[in-house]
This record gives C-alpha cells, structure tokens and sequence, in this order.
C-alpha cells in the first residue's frame, strides 16, 4: 500500500515561497514552526528535493526531544526517515543532513547519476535507483511503501511539489499563508513547473480547514480528483493508486 502523502508548505500573501533568488525566506511564526515539527513526528518520512538541500542545506531533524521521545516510546526511531529526490546525486556529503540530522537518510537518483558519486553518498545513506533518465515518483512511493513509510510529508521544493501535484501523487496539501509580501514574477510559487493549460487536468481539492496561526492562516485540502500527466521534471510518474 502505497504512503499517504501530505505536502506540506509555507508561502507568503501573494503565493510565494522564497525569494526570486530562491533564498530561504522566514514566512511562518513561533506556533506554526511547532506544527511543523509535530506533522514531522507524526510521519514516517519526510521528503525533499536537492535543489532544496542545495540551497538551503537542512538537517530535517526534529526539533523537539519530547516529540522523538513519543516516537521511540512507539517503538518507532526517534527521528523521521530523510529522503531526497536527488537524480544526479548532487548531493554534499558535508551537508546538515548527515552533521547535524539523526535518522535514516534515503537518496533516490536516476541510472544516469555518476557511479563514483552513488558510492560516496552510500557510505552515509541509502542510495536507490528509480527511473532511468529522472527520477520516477512511482518507483519512490513503491519503494518507500517496501521500507515501511505509511505516511510521507513532502517539504519542497517548488519543483518537487510540482511533480508530486502534475501526477496527482499527493492525498493532502496543507498550505501555511504568512502576513507578508514578497513578490517578484520569478519567485518560485507553490507549484512551479510548465503549469495546466487544459481546465480537465486541473487537480481538484476539497478544503477540510481553516486555521488561524500567528499572523497567517493554515489551509488544508485534500485531494478530490485528478487526470494524471507526465510531470516536466520526472517522468514516467503515473500514480500510485
């Protein structure tokens, strides 16, 4: 059975996520980073894609010992599972993930990625091939499901949300909207990529909450139709259903 998926973000009033330097913006307050947390303790995985961890290096750790202390006393580990989405397998080896994070750390590449890199990275992490040319969303649900993750919250970035929406590969997306503007018509958006043109692809939600929080107001819909296509970035994702 394949993981549910909750995509999960923070963007500004005008729908954007960082800056159009994709430099890591500060959107949500105090309560909502607590949430955060608590959505993170709560999954199996949680997942992101390399330009992410590029640019904004994170550990993906829990910050709260009580909420790892619950996971372990549920016989789980006490930190979520760490995957990345990472076709080239570009990622650092010096990087917060494996300096600062605890957990399991899971690197799904595409069979082009360098051999010599693939080895380098297994000496910290579980590397898995999944898709020949890119890496293939299906494959990594299939094989997350095969690791145990009942359910994966997937972080970002633009490009990745973008894939797991295309594909209607998702089951919930909840959306922190901050007080704040930031603007700028190449700022990465909640869901980049080549967009819908045709309004029958369009997926389909039904909202399931309004929260205030801090400044802003959590959003939480879940996914009522969808006509699957080919995502831009990885291909051959045609739903794990």
């Amino acid at each position: 059975m394949c993981p549910y998926v909750i995509i999960n973000a923070a963007m500004s009033a005008d729908g954007k996520l960082a800056t159009r330097e994709r430099k890591q913006t500060k959107i949500s307050g105090h309560d909502d980073f607590l949430r955060v947390d608590r959505l993170r303790a709560d999954s199996d995985a949680i997942m992101v894609g390399i330009g992410t961890v590029l640019s904004d290096d994170p550990s993906l750790r829990l910050k709260s010992e009580e909420h790892a202390g619950v996971r372990k006393a549920n016989g789980k580990d006490p930190h979520p599972m760490r995957v990345v989405i990472d076709s080239m397998a570009r990622m650092p080896a010096d990087g917060d993930m494996f300096k600062k994070g605890l957990g399991r750390v899971v690197v799904f590449v595409s069979e082009k990625a360098p051999k010599e890199k693939c080895d380098a990275l297994r000496e910290k992490a579980t590397v898995i091939p999944a898709g020949a040319d890119s890496v293939d969303l299906k494959i990594v649900l299939d094989e997350l499901a095969k690791l145990g993750v009942k359910q994966l919250m997937v972080e970002g970035g633009a490009t990745l949300l973008w894939s797991f929406m295309s594909s209607g590969l998702f089951d919930e997306i909840r959306v922190y909207i901050g007080g704040l503007i930031i603007g700028g018509k190449d700022a990465p958006t909640l869901a980049d990529g080549q967009g819908f043109t045709n309004p029958d692809e369009f997926p389909r939600l039904t909202l399931k909450d309004i929260k205030p929080i801090d400044d802003g107001v959590l959003l939480t819909w879940v996914k009522k139709s969808v006509n699957i296509i080919l995502p831009a970035a990885f291909s051959e994702a045609a739903g794990c259903m």
